[in-house]
């Protein structure tokens, strides 16, 4: 699953023992581990071999360059949202060429920079956006390939601020109204008609939901291919990751039931949609993000304080909120270990940060082993979704960033300076 496991009583990533990385960079410190990208990347290109299929790493995950080029080495596309985005692909040496533009909102400046980079495919979510794009594409005497992305209204099962395949949700076209969509799309002169996209929706951890979306819209997808001569059929990203091990390692009898045979892997993945797939013929994209990079990082954190009320022990961090959002913002689980293995009794605890939120949490009565001040602790999984929605509230820095590599180890970002934060602020001319 990742790269991150005790080695005696240290834990290490891969070759290297956090506690040393701890050592040469403080806290709060995100690390990274290459093998466990290559890895997860590897096999999901393995599983997918019988298909002619390209994946787009939905780098709204984690965008740190080191992570990027680590798999546009290992050739993969992207998935983007932003020119923002995109110019990070182009700057982490991602071919622009192997990429697909995506998202809601997409302003006629990003359509243009989208279309001299000479992106794959544009994901185009409503009528007036395939307007604008055509708009775009004839001011610049181009033909832009647009996909149109089909809401199947397929409920993930997941949680309501990831789900985007239902018709409550801002994303994509209602697949009754897909067909009339296309129709007038292919009667305007600069777009190309290239394939068509759907995305349910994120952290999906049983394949059911991609199964039932793909089987509902094939016959459309077949009827569409043949008229406007598809190249691709995307079936999106949101492949889910163990957050919690326990529930998946520790119960035998629960290996044997059967929802197991349904628990997501490469190989199950393949194993269902590969054989609905391939009669079609056309390549196949798929956008997964937390699936390779969420395993693939940990946020490391130093106890500042042990405080003890009457009815909670609050084990205080340095790294808060403004590091890793999603407790806060989802009430997501994340295994929580020290840098040093312990032995004897758990204490149930909160661990928080030191915002002044009461919201700034990473767990709430969890059974931990007993640790003090200066001890270190390991928030594990936070590889997706972790560092890229940091932010400097409360004034806090954002981390170092670690790459590790075998028993190689390189910092592939550096901590932000306090100063920097509000290095672009101006105190207006009449308050001096």
């Amino acid at each position: 699953m990742h790269s991150f496991r005790y080695v005696g009583k240290e834990l290490s990533c891969e070759g290297v023992t956090i506690a040393s990385l701890v050592k040469k960079h403080g806290t709060p410190l995100y690390v990274y581990s290459q093998a466990t990208l290559e890895d997860h990347f590897g096999k999901l290109h393995a599983a997918l071999e019988p298909l002619d299929h390209l994946i787009c790493y939905a780098m709204k995950a984690n965008s740190n360059q080191a992570v990027m080029r680590v798999l546009a080495n290992a050739g993969g596309g992207f998935d983007t949202v932003s020119e923002g985005e995109l110019r990070r692909v182009i700057a982490a040496g991602g071919d622009p060429a192997k990429c697909v533009f995506a998202g809601v909102g997409k302003t006629e400046a990003e359509i243009e920079f989208a279309l001299k980079a000479g992106i794959y495919c544009f994901n185009c979510e409503s009528e007036p956006e395939l307007q604008r794009i055509n708009q775009v594409a004839a001011r610049l005497k181009k033909i832009a390939p647009v996909a149109v992305r089909v809401n199947p209204n397929v409920d993930a099962g997941t949680h309501a601020k990831i789900t985007t395949g239902t018709y409550e949700n801002k994303f994509g076209i209602a697949f009754e109204k897909v067909e009339g969509v296309y129709a007038r799309a292919a009667k305007l002169k600069n777009l190309r008609l290239r394939g068509l996209q759907t995305h349910i929706g994120s952290q999906l951890t049983s394949v059911k939901p991609f199964e039932a979306a793909v089987k509902k819209l094939l016959p459309l997808v077949q009827k569409l291919a043949v008229k406007y001569n598809f190249e691709f059929f995307s079936i999106g990203g949101g492949l889910g990751i163990i957050y919690n091990p326990a529930l998946a390692s520790s119960d035998a009898k629960w290996w044997q039931s059967a929802a197991a045979k349904d628990i997501l892997t490469p190989a199950t993945y393949a194993e269902r949609l590969v054989p609905l797939l391939q009669p079609l013929g056309l390549r196949i994209l798929i956008e997964p993000g937390r699936f390779i990079v969420g395993n693939a990082g940990t946020l490391v954190t130093r106890v500042e304080y042990v405080k003890k009320t009457g009815k909670k022990n609050f084990v205080i961090v340095d790294a808060a909120m403004n590091d890793l959002i999603r407790p806060a913002f989802y009430d997501s689980y994340h295994e929580i270990v020290p840098l040093t293995k312990k032995g004897g009794a758990t204490v149930s605890s909160d661990v928080v940060g030191p915002i002044c939120e009461s919201g700034d949490y990473f767990c709430k009565d969890r059974p931990l082993p007993k640790v003090g001040e200066g001890d270190c602790l390991a928030l594990l999984s936070a590889g997706a979704y972790g560092s890229v929605m940091g932010s400097n509230y409360n004034s806090r820095s954002l981390p170092t960033e670690v790459l590790v590599h075998g028993k190689q180890s390189a910092v592939v970002r550096e901590r932000q300076a306090l100063e920097d934060i509000w290095a672009d602020e101006r105190v207006a001319g009449w308050l001096k």
